[in-house]
């Protein structure tokens, strides 16, 4: 399977020397990067002095990634950008309004799991309810009020559409593994400053340690002012997020959320590993000229699975009712039967416009995925994957 353009590592070879000189001087790359952010967001980064300090050192452990790409390279610097710019828009925006601040999150519902476990298929069925609401791509990316002028509106999603068109120029295969659009629905991934979102494209070690030990409540704050700041002035719905990588972080999430309900899906791991080092490697391989697949495997076992089980501890001194467990099997194999069962315990109604639209989602590409990938790809087997895991894949959800 190709996961690359065969344009790309050409451009990758010729622009090397670039972007090593631009690497050996990260920190003059990266206050050019703030005073972009600033202008774009019509803000000053003092106002966030913590927050621009962690991607400083982020981009310098990204700088160390001698096999960059130009694709990563250029990919970090946007991303960074756009997200400090996001940032200080959203302060200033609730600076100017302070009610923004006092807007309830009411009842959010949050699809968490392993990746690839359904989750995107009960996320786009759980956002057809009308009274309910999913952040769209553009908005986690550009947050703005939405009573902003429509020129500034199309320039914003504009922008968001370009970031995720690249990927799509730049491998065959990822609108196959995970389209995006900036007009649909997306993961919380892209309003959440820090975790391990960035660390699929590079292995960042010192990033990693710094994930590791973060406290991730001034992170989900900033998820939940993203939310306040898109329902201002609008009507209140119920928000649906998601986004596999909650699973790190349940404590912080259901303490910023106090009234969340976590939507658990399960699948098995050894099937889950495969196909999300196969992500992962697609990812690599649009980040640098060179990598190694077989470091994957060992890697995301020990992630993926240390994932599972903090989530399962903080499960086990939660309240039962803030959770729903989701088998995959039983989603997938019987989703007529299923889901209304599901949207019943969330009360939620599920009518007929609800089975219209499971109707279109299960007929998209890619929502039933019909090959599996090789562990030993990735260094790692069978036994490995169950060790890891213990007796989560036995459980029975």
């Amino acid at each position: 399977m190709r996961r690359t353009a065969r344009w790309l590592p050409v451009v990758s070879a010729v622009s090397a020397p670039k972007v090593n000189s631009e690497r050996a001087r990260a920190d003059k790359v990266f206050d050019r990067m703030v005073r972009k952010a600033e202008r774009q967001s019509e803000s000053d980064a003092s106002v966030a002095t913590e927050f621009i300090d962690s991607y400083r050192f982020l981009f310098g452990e990204v700088a160390k990634q001698e096999t960059l790409s130009v694709i990563g390279w250029q990919g970090y610097i946007d991303d960074l950008t756009r997200r400090m710019a996001n940032h200080l828009r959203v302060e200033r925006l609730i600076a100017e309004n302070p009610e923004i601040a006092e807007q309830p999150i009411d009842r959010p519902v949050v699809v968490v799991g392993l990746p690839r476990t359904a989750t995107t298929l009960a996320h786009k069925v759980l956002i057809e309810p009308a009274g309910n609401r999913a952040p769209l791509m553009w908005e986690l990316m550009n947050t703005h009020r939405g009573d902003i002028d429509e020129k500034l509106r199309n320039k914003l999603i504009k922008d968001a559409q370009t970031m995720a068109s690249l990927a799509s120029k730049a491998s065959p295969v990822w609108d196959l593994i995970h389209p995006m659009n900036a007009l649909q629905p997306e993961e919380c991934i892209f309003a959440l400053p820090h975790g391990y979102g960035f660390y699929t494209r590079a292995a960042m070690p010192g990033y990693r340690k710094f994930i590791d030990e973060r406290d991730y409540t001034d992170d989900y704050g900033h998820l939940k002012r993203v939310l306040q700041v898109l329902q201002w002035n609008r009507p209140q719905k119920r928000w649906v997020l998601k986004c596999p990588f909650h699973l790190f972080n349940l404590d912080v999430l259901l303490k910023v959320f106090s009234d969340a309900t976590i939507v658990w899906m399960h699948r098995d791991p050894s099937t889950v590993m495969g196909s999300w080092c196969s992500l992962v490697e697609t990812g690599r391989a649009l980040h640098h000229r060179k990598y190694d697949p077989e470091k994957i495997g060992p890697e995301w076992l020990e992630i993926l699975s240390g994932g599972v089980n903090a989530a399962r501890e903080v499960r086990s001194t939660a309240s039962r009712e803030r959770f729903i467990d989701v088998p995959y099997h039983s989603l997938t194999a019987d989703p007529y039967g299923f889901l209304p069962k599901l949207f019943d315990r969330l009360d939620m109604p599920w009518t007929e416009s609800e089975e219209t639209n499971l109707d279109k989602v299960l007929a998209r590409p890619g929502m039933r995925r019909s090959h599996e990938y090789h562990l030993s790809r990735y260094g790692i087997e069978l036994d490995d994957v169950e060790a890891a895991f213990g007796d989560y894949g036995r459980l029975g959800f």
